[in-house]
């Protein structure tokens, strides 16, 4: 058969990825909608009994609780995803998430809604993504042909993407609309991924170690610590985006700086997924292939920038102040959506499908530690330097962090396409042989 003339399908035409694709975007919409709503009642309920900065201290714990369980399950649930049927994984977690949301839309629409039942929640919450996180990135890859992997991979991280960053504006519309709307919308999405899930046919497992499971997380780890381009990818994420984080302190801003309510925080937390959004539509058109580590680097440097000019906007224009915030958080969301694209496209390519579940998990672990984590900081942050000085903190830090990055992990900067180095030998060998 000639390849040519039959080229592999597009991973959207293929039933077993296009079922993942609707299971990962509805279930991280779900998720990111719920912790907008958290954050909410969190902060709110705290404010009735306490100043702001000590309700912003709970915002931090309510990150914190979310965090601990991923930390101390990380090395475990890389290894049940690269030894257990990946698609069991997923169907468990996202059933305990729809359960998670069920709990919280009962005590807030039966009104026995209360800090101790969100921090249980938080935590049940954490432990559930912990483990369907390495599972949902080391299946995509066992879906596809190998010469569509990297769309496949590319849509993917788009879904999670987009899901991340339009999950908080939909959360906090339907929030604004009725208290326990955002819940009952995160049950139904749960349930639509739970049942795209079960439409996942068999797939090929992958090769299976025999040594020991503390062997083979520890193989785990050594592989992330020696791949420089791994390493660096994963750290960039960690640091910059656990400085630059901007999303545990929106209730703050909509609360008690911009005064504009559920419906502004609704439009605060749209504002990134309008940027992500564009750019989403833009790599489905145009799928960036060179000079992706220089681009970025660039990226994040942008992130970072926006994010000082999302914590000023109240104090350069104070006319404007809200229009400026949301326009800075757009450009956020855009430079964020750019440098996840590049980064979860090259950790993937770059890992081999056996290692892939628990280089994942570590993955996971950094990008939980910069959201949930970072989520504790900013809030801890908020209550000793308050909001504005807690995001102009974290936006100079993630500009530092990036130019550091560039000289500490120069393959970053040297990465011009996705392919790994073997890669490309095998192209250029192939080339020649084709020549000869």
């Amino acid at each position: 058969m000639d390849i040519a003339l039959h080229p592999p399908a597009h991973p959207l035409r293929i039933a077993n990825f296009r079922a993942y694709w609707v299971a990962r975007l509805a279930m991280t919409v779900a998720q990111n909608a719920m912790i907008i709503v958290i954050g909410w009642q969190t902060y709110t309920i705290a404010r009735t009994t306490m100043s702001p900065s000590g309700a912003a201290a709970q915002l931090g714990l309510i990150g914190l609780l979310q965090f601990l369980p991923l930390f101390l399950t990380t090395p475990i649930t890389g290894w049940v995803a690269d030894r257990f049927d990946r698609r069991w994984i997923t169907r468990i977690t996202v059933s305990l998430q729809l359960t998670c949301a069920l709990i919280l839309a009962l005590a807030t629409y039966e009104g026995w809604m209360s800090l101790p039942v969100l921090f249980s929640v938080a935590v049940l919450l954490g432990l559930g993504r912990a483990f369907a996180g390495p599972a949902f990135g080391a299946l995509a890859p066992n879906l596809v042909p190998r010469a569509v992997l990297p769309t496949a991979i590319a849509l993917s991280s788009i879904s999670w993407q987009v899901g991340t960053i339009i999950g908080p504006a939909i959360g906090g519309f339907a929030y604004a609309h009725a208290q326990s709307g955002a819940y009952w919308l995160s049950v139904v999405l749960f349930g639509l991924a739970l049942i795209a899930l079960m439409f996942i046919g068999k797939v090929p497992s992958p090769p299976r170690s025999t040594a020991h499971p503390l062997r083979q997380i520890v193989q785990g780890l050594a592989y992330v610590g020696h791949n420089k381009l791994v390493l660096g990818a994963i750290t960039l994420d960690l640091f910059a985006v656990f400085l630059a984080g901007t999303s545990a302190l929106l209730p703050i801003f909509a609360h008690d700086i911009f005064k504009v309510g559920p419906t502004g925080l609704s439009l605060l937390a749209a504002a990134p997924a309008v940027g992500a959004a564009v750019i989403a539509v833009l790599f489905s058109f145009r799928p960036l292939k060179h000079n992706v580590g220089p681009r970025m680097l660039v990226s994040v440097l942008i992130y970072g920038t926006a994010t000082i000019v999302f914590g000023i906007a109240h104090l350069i224009i104070p006319a404007y102040a809200f229009e400026v915030a949301v326009g800075a958080l757009a450009v956020a969301g855009a430079a964020d959506m750019f440098s996840v694209y590049i980064r979860q496209s090259l950790i993937q390519l770059h890992t081999p499908d056996e290692m892939r579940g628990r280089v994942g998990a570590v993955s996971q672990l950094t990008i939980s530690a910069s959201n949930e984590l970072g989520e504790a900081e900013s809030g801890f942050l908020a209550a000793a330097l308050g909001p504005v000085g807690a995001v102009l903190v974290g936006g100079g830090g993630a500009i530092v962090v990036t130019i550091l990055w560039t000289y500490l992990f120069p393959s970053l900067r040297r990465a011009k396409t996705f392919d790994p180095p073997t890669s490309r030998q095998d192209a250029a060998d192939k080339e020649m042989e084709s020549v000869a």
